[in-house]
C-alpha cells in the first residue's frame, strides 16, 4: 500500500490517478480518502489527482500522543506532496481539509497553486469558542466510550447534514456507514487535538490579508456554522471568490457533486490561465 512518511514518522496512505497539473484533496473530519472518489474520477481526466487519509484515519497510521494539532495536519499534506516530489499543487479541501488548505496558504504559500475552501470555518465564532472547544472534548469522550458507530448515529442528524439526506438518501447512508467504521481512537484524538485546538479563523485577519494565493470559497447556504466564516474569508483574502450553493449543507462534494466539480473546474481553469486576479490591497484595508 502506498504511504508517505511525515516528519514524526507517521505513515499517510494516499492514492493517485491521472496526469497533468497536480490537485490534492483534503478530507473533512467525518470522511477519509474514499470520499473524494467523484472528484478523483472527474478531475483525473486532465490532472494528476491525489487523495489521502489524514493521520488517525485508517489505512493511515493512528499514532498515540498529542500529535493531532492543526500543524500536524497541514504539514502531513505537504509530506504527501514531498513524497511524490510535487512542488506545487491545487489544494481542494472540505471543512477540516479546508482549514488545513488555508494553513498551507498562510505558512507555505509557495506550495499552493490555488485553494478551494469548502465548508470552512465551523467553530470559529470568537464569542462561542470556549463552548465549541468544550463540545469537542465531549465529542472526543463519546468516541472513546461509545465508539464510532454510536457517534455516527448522532452526527448524521446534525442540521447541516440533513440536506444531504434529503437529496441523496443512499449517498447519505453510505457516508455515515463509513463513519461508523472509523477508528474511534483516531477520531477522538482528532476531535480533541485538531477540532478543539485550532485557532479561530476570525483571529487571523492580518495574516489572511497577506495570502495572495487564488482561493475559491464554497459554502452551502444551509450550513449555518460556516456561512459567517466563508463571508469573512471572502472579505479578507485578496484573491478570493465565493460560491454559495442553494439549499445545501456541509458535505458539498458528495451532496452536489456535479455543481462542485463544475465550480472547481472553472476556478482551476481560470487560475491556470492567469485570469483569477488579486484585488487591490486598498480595497481590503477599507474594510
Amino acid at each position: 500500500m502506498p504511504h508517505a512518511t511525515t516528519r514524526d514518522d507517521v505513515r499517510i496512505y494516499f492514492e493517485e490517478a491521472g496526469q497533468g497539473t497536480p490537485i490534492i484533496f483534503l478530507h473533512e473530519f467525518a470522511a477519509d480518502y474514499t470520499n473524494w472518489e467523484p472528484q478523483m474520477r472527474y478531475f483525473s481526466r486532465g490532472h494528476r489527482c491525489i487523495t489521502y487519509s489524514a493521520r488517525g484515519y485508517t489505512p493511515s497510521d493512528v499514532p498515540d500522543g498529542e500529535v493531532y494539532t492543526y500543524k500536524h495536519f497541514y504539514t502531513d499534506a505537504l509530506a504527501v506532496l514531498d513524497h511524490l516530489k510535487i512542488e506545487r499543487a491545487h489544494l481542494v479541501g472540505l471543512s477540516m481539509g479546508a482549514y488545513s488548505s488555508l494553513q498551507i496558504g498562510l505558512n507555505a504559500p509557495q506550495r499552493a497553486l490555488s485553494m478551494t475552501l469548502a465548508g470552512v470555518g465551523s467553530g470559529s465564532e470568537i464569542e462561542n469558542l470556549d463552548n465549541w472547544r468544550k463540545q469537542c472534548r465531549a465529542n472526543a469522550e463519546q468516541f472513546e466510550t461509545l465508539g464510532s458507530a454510536e457517534v455516527a448515529k448522532v452526527t448524521r442528524e446534525a442540521p447541516s447534514r440533513i440536506p444531504f439526506l434529503v437529496k441523496d438518501p443512499r449517498g447519505h447512508a453510505d457516508f455515515y456507514a463509513a463513519l461508523a467504521r472509523h477508528d474511534a481512537k483516531g477520531s477522538a484524538n482528532t476531535m480533541r487535538g485538531f477540532q478543539g485546538g485550532r485557532p479561530s479563523i476570525f483571529a487571523m485577519t492580518d495574516a489572511i490579508r497577506g495570502v495572495a494565493t487564488p482561493a475559491l470559497i464554497i459554502c452551502g447556504d444551509e450550513d449555518d456554522p460556516c456561512v459567517g466564516a466563508s463571508l469573512f474569508l471572502k472579505k479578507h483574502l485578496p484573491a478570493a471568490g465565493l460560491a454559495m450553493f442553494p439549499k445545501s449543507g456541509h458535505v458539498l462534494n458528495l451532496e452536489e457533486p456535479a455543481l462542485f466539480n463544475e465550480s472547481v473546474e472553472r476556478f482551476v481553469t481560470l487560475v491556470e490561465a492567469g485570469r483569477w486576479p488579486v484585488r487591490d490591497p486598498r480595497s481590503l484595508a477599507a474594510h
